[in-house]
């Protein structure tokens, strides 16, 4: 007898770890998109897909249909964006389509912090939710390790330089680089939410403790490698971007790079396995592949393209999803994603909350660890409305792109028919279609009305198109997006900004690069207090990173920091493990 679920009444984790004791092996979901035993791996629960033998095998196959999932501006709870790019998936399988999904490897920052894993919610999860959570196949912790590997080797070549002769290093067969102590890029990574690592000073001691400087951590998933392993094609790619990375300056001025100090072989080496797609499944046995984690504020916030690429040759209908909401996620996902992968989007989804809406209304900021304000748990039309002013100039950032969209309401119980059908009238007056779904509680089914929306659109026929050219100056790309996505008035640079862009705009050997704004996720503008749809303001840019491996040129807008910080309520305190079956408990 099947246990009766109800996600009104069940925690995330609870439901998971029902539905995983009925799930199909996941050899058997590889099957049925025919992918063959010599193509996977496995480990633990899940697969490692070989995606160059898939790849090679299927090269001359078409396409399925490309679907992306983004999001309007969310409140720091998240509006469920990954809970209705799985519902989608669900969905769309109810319609006899050979489905797949591709979303981002969860972050230990924030799994044990406010948002947990991210792995969906209710009946719209992807599961195992303890693999997926806990280090799945080991990606993060290679590039954790590839990356402080690189940081080794800079900080002993200072200090060796340091403490010895140029007649000594000579003899063993190292050249001095010279690296200017002032110009280090480049921090340590770990995957948690450790703020008091921000700033550090290391190499105190004695000579032979390193060369003491301050430094300082950043999470994991802001690390060049994390973008890198995102959108290179294959390992060979792979290989000669890390190769590229620019970790230092030296005393002349000259780019440090992983070659110079000999260490990008070893670092490529940690590597070797992350290259390959993860696959899972969701509760109702649809496939999932899950590789690459970056965030979209202070990375490229994508899954991988390599996961989108072998996805696409092995479904009729893929669905991808962005981070956060359209400004940050969609436009890196529209015009940096999307050149690397070469795929063109057919349709996208923007999910919306009621809830978020009232808050880009005017409603009381929304604060996680706190229990909800009372205006979000009645009925109010006015906030409502006003928020929908956020709602709509994420249609028009989509519609930029020239792709086919609709508005997901993903259903939450507090949500009146009255505040839904507004939301549906006020955006048709866009051309745009809302569809109220209940995926959370139903799963599939519950998705039927937008899978069905989905695959109209799919039929549409339209010609996508870039925010900017390749060749268009760095400052003219900045401009266009701060303008036409944000709604900035103009731009301001202070002083080190201004110096930046003035050297940058002079390397030719930087021209094409990449355009990946850094900026809050949790406003249009730079700051991250303003809801709604800011107006009459300028984007403040603070900085520019350039990651030479990556190609790409980071703008860095309004106050940022790579090393978030853990809450006074963090998840970690509800995740423990019942001692008599080794289970872990408590996850969300």
């Amino acid at each position: 007898m099947k246990e009766k679920i109800d996600p009104r009444k069940m925690k995330d984790w609870e439901i998971a770890k029902i539905k995983e004791k009925n799930r199909r092996p996941i050899e058997e979901i590889a099957k049925k998109l025919q992918i063959k035993d010599d193509e996977m791996v496995k480990i633990k629960r899940v697969l490692k897909i070989d995606q160059d033998k898939v790849l090679n095998r299927l090269k001359n196959k078409k396409n399925g249909k490309y679907i992306i999932v983004t999001a309007i501006t969310p409140t720091t709870l998240g509006e469920g964006k990954t809970t209705t790019t799985i519902g989608l998936v669900d969905g769309l399988a109810k319609f006899n389509k050979k489905v797949t999904t591709a979303i981002r490897q969860p972050s230990g920052g924030p799994t044990f912090n406010i948002k947990g894993s991210a792995a969906g919610g209710g009946l719209s999860q992807c599961i195992p939710l303890t693999d997926l959570s806990f280090g799945l196949t080991g990606d993060i912790d290679a590039i954790s390790n590839a990356h402080n590997l690189s940081m080794v080797a800079l900080t002993a070549r200072m200090q060796h330089e340091n403490n010895y002769s140029d007649e000594h290093l000579s003899k063993i067969g190292i050249n001095r680089l010279n690296i200017d102590p002032e110009k280090i890029f480049q921090k340590w990574v770990i995957d948690f939410c450790a703020q008091s690592l921000r700033n550090i000073t290391i190499g105190q001691g004695g000579r032979l403790d390193g060369y003491e400087m301050k430094s300082g951590f950043q999470i994991t998933v802001s690390s060049e490698i994390m973008a890198i392993l995102s959108i290179v094609k294959d390992f060979k790619e792979l290989r000669d971007k890390i190769g590229k990375i620019v970790l230092a300056k030296n005393k002349e001025g000259k780019d440090v790079t992983t070659s110079d100090l000999e260490v990008a072989g070893a670092m490529t080496a940690w590597l070797v396995d992350t290259i390959n797609p993860n696959l899972l499944q969701t509760m109702e046995d649809n496939p999932v592949f899950v590789h690459a984690g970056p965030f979209a504020n202070i990375a490229i916030g994508q899954s991988s393209v390599i996961s989108d690429i072998l996805a696409s040759k092995l479904s009729d209908y893929h669905v991808t999803e962005s981070g956060f909401g359209a400004d940050i996620g969609f436009e890196k996902f529209w015009n940096l994603k999307c050149r690397y992968s070469k795929l063109k989007p057919n349709a996208a989804v923007i999910v919306c909350t009621i809830r978020a809406l009232k808050m880009h209304g005017g409603g009381p900021l929304v604060k996680p660890g706190k229990r909800l304000d009372e205006a979000y748990l009645k009925e109010d039309l006015k906030l409502v409305e006003k928020g929908c002013e956020n709602l709509i100039a994420h249609i028009e950032i989509v519609k930029k792109a020239n792709v086919p969209v609709v508005v997901c309401i993903n259903s939450f119980p507090a949500d009146t028919e009255k505040e839904v059908l507004l939301v549906k009238e006020i955006v048709k007056r866009y051309g745009v279609k809302a569809v109220l779904s209940k995926h959370w509680q139903f799963g599939g089914v519950g998705a039927k009305e937008l899978a069905k929306e989905v695959i109209n659109l799919c039929e549409e026929e339209r010609e996508f198109k870039f925010l900017y050219r390749d060749d268009d100056k760095i400052s003219e790309k900045i401009d266009i997006i701060a303008k036409n996505i944000y709604g900035a008035k103009g731009i301001e640079y202070n002083e080190l900004a201004k110096d930046k862009l003035e050297k940058l705009e002079k390397d030719r050997s930087v021209k094409n690069f990449g355009i990946c704004m850094v900026k809050t996720h949790l406003s249009l503008s730079d700051d991250p207090e303003i809801k709604g749809r800011p107006k009459d303001w300028n984007l403040k840019v603070e900085d520019f990173l350039l990651y030479k491996g990556a190609n790409l040129i980071v703008p860095v807008a309004g106050k940022i920091k790579w090393m978030p910080g853990t809450s006074s309520n963090p998840a970690f305190r509800n995740i423990d493990v019942n001692v008599k079956n080794k289970e872990i408990i408590g996850l969300f």
